[in-house]
């Protein structure tokens, strides 16, 4: 455990815990400080921590509202002047809930407490934290969707992508035929398998059988012709936040 990520709205506390951190370990590695909830989701779709420690108030809201916009199964460790939270926060991945300022005994038990955890079951605490969370087998199968006056049954292997059409989200599937999901793009990404579904910017969730081409684009993006999509639509474009983890997820 070395890559560490600090979301901290007040850089003196920011810049107080990672003296810290390297007090306790010279080796650790800070990757980022963050002060808001939006450029934490941002920074996450693209990037992964070893640990993550997470103040409680940031710049433009409430933490939970990161684990709203992405799934995550990072281990964290709450700093908070607050202790209200305390509930709330370990019903995510936390494993300790520090008030501030935060005394060096105290995290250097947390830090401990954590390869502890590591050490007793043997595993990526990533993954110990996935399979708590439910693992595969929690990933939607298939959807029940109305369609004029029938009720049809799609498999998610029958979806080439979901996209936001002026009308809401709807499937597209490979036969080309469309279906409205009464769900959002946050929330169906959540729910799909993460093997096969990749969101590619704000409008497209695609399936990585529905990829039949890709081209550069400007700005170092990527740009997908998706099967039974018109190539010159330029929606299909990966997020230029995304392309990092767009290629890890076609390459592994």
């Amino acid at each position: 455990m070395k890559n560490i990520l600090i979301v901290e709205d007040e850089e003196a506390s920011a810049d107080y815990l990672e003296g810290l951190l390297k007090s306790i370990n010279p080796d650790f590695n800070i990757l980022a400080k963050l002060s808001s909830v939006k450029e934490t989701v941002k920074w996450l779709t693209v990037n992964k921590a070893d640990i993550i420690f997470l103040d409680i108030e940031l710049s433009d809201g409430l933490c939970f509202s990161i684990f709203d916009e992405l799934n995550i199964s990072t281990p964290i460790i709450i700093t908070t002047a607050y202790n209200q939270f305390a509930i709330k926060a370990f019903r995510l991945n936390s494993i300790s809930y520090l008030l501030k300022p935060v005394r060096k005994e105290d995290l250097e038990f947390s830090l401990s407490k954590l390869d502890l955890i590591k050490s007793l079951y043997g595993v990526d605490i990533r993954d110990l934290i996935s399979s708590i969370n439910g693992g595969k087998s929690e990933f939607r199968k298939r959807f029940l969707v109305q369609f004029a006056d029938k009720l049809v049954k799609i498999e998610t292997t029958e979806i080439a992508y979901f996209f936001v059409s002026e009308n809401g989200v709807c499937a597209k599937t490979f036969k080309g035929e469309c279906y409205p999901i009464d769900s959002s793009l946050n929330s169906l990404e959540k729910t799909v398998d993460p093997a096969r579904f990749f969101r590619i910017n704000r409008k497209y969730l695609i399936s990585s059988d529905a990829i039949i081409g890709m081209r550069s684009w400007s700005r170092n993006r990527i740009k997908i012709k998706l099967t039974g999509h018109p190539e010159e639509d330029e929606d299909t474009v990966v997020s230029i936040y995304n392309v990092t983890a767009f290629k890890r997820w076609l390459d592994s």
